[in-house]
């Protein structure tokens, strides 16, 4: 294995334990993959039954797109394999997808409008990358992943009406870095609507204006801003003494 994989490897397995810390997991459910380096027909994928806080870089498959186990052992869960084939099959340049039932993401799309409300910061980051598709049951076939794909589009977060939430990116720190943001951004839109009171929405110019400001302050001192968030919640596994690059 080279230092490249194990690194994707190694990354992968942060976020399972950083879903756990932030609360995003649900038992042994919901799933996240990631496209093995210098492969696009492939994607790293956890044996289903482990709980995302004993998840080690050691841990994953690779699964090709037709299903076949190349590496590793342990069962396919096979919702995992027709929603996440399908997606990564359409969006190549998606090389890690995330799907969980994080708590206000999923209470968002549960509304009858699950509309993220340019009304926070947050909020005005996912400004055109947010797209709806319907629940229509278990993933237990690849046209519903192909139809999740289609939705999708070339958004960055899927938001699954009465389901949860897929978000994607070229990297684990990217596809995490949405993850977070997004709930963040629905737990306070849920805080503020559960007032009763009327949610006060960003007006122009200052929306467009927040938008663009997104992309002109995305690094420091040249300094990737999602690597350095990624970085630093991997610093604190590692105090919590984290087994999760082994």
């Amino acid at each position: 294995m080279d230092e490249a994989e194990w690194q994707a490897r190694v990354d992968l397995a942060a976020s399972h334990r950083l879903a756990v810390h932030f609360g995003y997991n649900e038992g042994i459910d919901n799933h996240f993959t990631l496209l093995v380096p210098g492969y696009t027909d492939r994607f790293f994928l956890a044996p289903f039954g482990l709980h995302w806080s004993e998840i080690r870089a050691s841990d994953f498959l690779v699964v090709d797109f037709a299903g076949n186990k190349l590496v590793g052992a342990g069962p396919v869960e096979e919702t995992a394999f027709h929603i996440h084939a399908p997606l990564h099959a359409a969006r190549p340049d998606v090389r890690c997808v995330m799907h969980t039932h994080m708590p206000y993401a999923t209470a968002l799309s549960m509304l009858e409008e699950p509309e993220l409300l340019m009304a926070s910061q947050n909020a005005i980051g996912f400004a055109g990358l947010v797209a709806l598709c319907d629940y229509a049951g278990f993933a237990l076939d690849s046209g519903e992943g192909r139809r999740m794909a289609a939705a999708l589009g070339n958004k960055a977060v899927l938001l699954l009406r009465n389901h949860g939430v897929v978000t994607t990116g070229s990297t684990v720190a990217e596809a995490f870095n949405t993850l977070y943001f997004f709930e963040r951004a629905a737990m306070t839109q849920i805080l503020a609507q559960s007032s009763g009171l009327k949610v006060r929405l960003v007006g122009e110019p200052v929306l467009s204006r927040t938008v663009a400001q997104y992309t002109s302050s995305a690094e420091v001192e040249g300094l990737d801003r999602i690597d350095l968030h990624f970085a630093a919640l991997k610093r604190m596994l590692d105090r919590q003494g984290s087994d999760y690059a082994r």
